[in-house]
This record gives C-alpha cells, structure tokens and sequence, in this order.
C-alpha cells in the first residue's frame, strides 16, 4: 500500500493500510489526532481523539476519556481523498505515521490532499 500526497511528487509508502495523522488545532493550540485505513482504494477514518477540547474541537458522540485524550469512534463514510487544510496559523504541519516510521508533513501554504494509491513494482 502507498499513500499519494497529491501536493507535489511525494509518495509515501506505508508500512500497512493503517497510518495515524496527528496536528496542533489552530486556534486552542490542542493535539489532535485521527487513526486512518486505506480500505478498497479508499480512506477509512477508524478513531479520532482530542488532547482537550475547545472552539470547533469538542469530543464526537461517545467520546471516553483515556489517558488525557477524548477518544471516539467516528460515524464517517469511506472518502477517495483527505483534504489536509492550510491555515497559516499552525506551528507546524501534520504528522503522518504507520506501523514503522512517521514522516513530518510542513504546512505549505496551501492544502495538502492524500489519496490511496497502489503501490508500483520496485517500491518498498
């Protein structure tokens, strides 16, 4: 499995159809991160947590508090792209995990879009 960063010619290939994207909420200076599955050629969002809550990032139905985190279950149907916003007010970019590694995503400038992809002979 590949994930296919459509901002530029980055591709990153994943180490498993699961991967965690973990960013800093703009406004309430709070993490955030969501779990992900590349299912079928599609984004499947399989949990979501906040570090808190605050202005646009309250905990989703049935949210439980673990560890400092509000974690929760999501009710979002498979997507065939993620749009990863630009604010300009973030410290920083996105983190994007898998089972091996984490790779920095900067913020840009301009929204970054990740899509499933397959994966092409030779790659890791």
């Amino acid at each position: 499995m590949s994930l296919c960063l459509a901002a530029g010619a980055l591709t990153l290939s994943l180490a498993g159809p699961a991967f965690t994207l973990e960013w800093e909420h703009s406004v309430e200076k709070t993490r955030w991160r969501e779990t992900w599955a590349i299912d079928a050629g599609r984004l499947r969002l399989t949990g979501a947590a906040v570090k808190g809550s605050g202005a646009g990032m309250e905990p989703g139905p049935g949210a439980t508090l673990q560890v400092g985190w509000w974690v929760w279950t999501p009710d979002l149907a498979p997507l065939d792209h993620l749009t990863l916003a630009a604010s300009g007010a973030t410290a920083g970019g996105w983190t994007l995990c898998d089972a091996a590694q984490c790779h920095d995503l900067p913020e840009t400038g301009q929204p970054r879009v990740l899509r499933a992809c397959a994966t092409r002979p030779g790659d890791g």
